[in-house]
């Protein structure tokens, strides 16, 4: 992977690892796969390898990615799901024509109908959405603290009650930043 391009933020959760592809939304906002080999190398790092990507193609994962971020942040809100989105969500999910396979580990892995095809990678992503938005997986949407994030995350903490998106990135931004605020406002109590 290239090093010229911001890291990856990768959860646990296909679909809103995908919507992190694009963060700080609120802010100065950061693309993570600006060309379609970025994309194929988040999709490498993410079990589903390709061997290449078009612009189209990239344009139609964006469209799917941002379709995810709206629909779950809807969810997350308890608001109604926008139309648009959920059109793109489903019609990428028809599209992609992949195969869950079992490893001989026990574990299971994605089979693309062929290594060019991003459209069944897409489809697995969509299908991923479809389930959390449903609500068929254990845990529940939420969004980011961060004021300048807000993304939609997959909280499966015991208590539901996370949060950040990742604490590595928000949470310990947001730390810092009581932490130096409680400096400035008690200058001798930080010895």
């Amino acid at each position: 992977m290239c090093a010229q391009f911001p890291d990856f933020r990768l959860g646990k959760v296909l679909a809103t690892s995908f919507t992190a592809t694009l963060t700080e939304r609120c802010g100065n906002a950061v693309e993570r796969i600006p060309t379609p080999n970025r994309l194929v190398d988040w999709l490498a790092v993410s079990g589903l390898a390709v061997e290449s990507c078009t612009t189209a193609q990239l344009e139609r994962a964006r469209e799917l990615r941002e379709s995810i971020h709206a629909a779950a942040t809807a969810a997350a809100r308890r608001e109604p799901l926008p139309a648009s989105a959920v059109q793109v969500i489903n019609d990428c999910s028809i599209q992609g024509r992949a195969a869950a396979v079992l490893t001989p580990e026990g574990n299971r892995q994605w089979r693309l109908s062929s290594a060019s095809s991003v459209e069944d990678a897409l489809g697995i992503i969509a299908a991923d959405a479809i389930s959390i938005i449903a609500g068929e997986r254990d845990g529940r949407l939420a969004l980011c603290a961060s004021p300048t994030c807000r993304a939609a995350f997959f909280d499966t903490s015991q208590s539901r009650t996370r949060r950040w998106c990742d604490m590595n990135t928000c949470g310990n931004r947001q730390k810092k930043a009581r932490f130096n605020a409680h400096k400035r406002e008690n200058p001798g109590s930080a010895k």
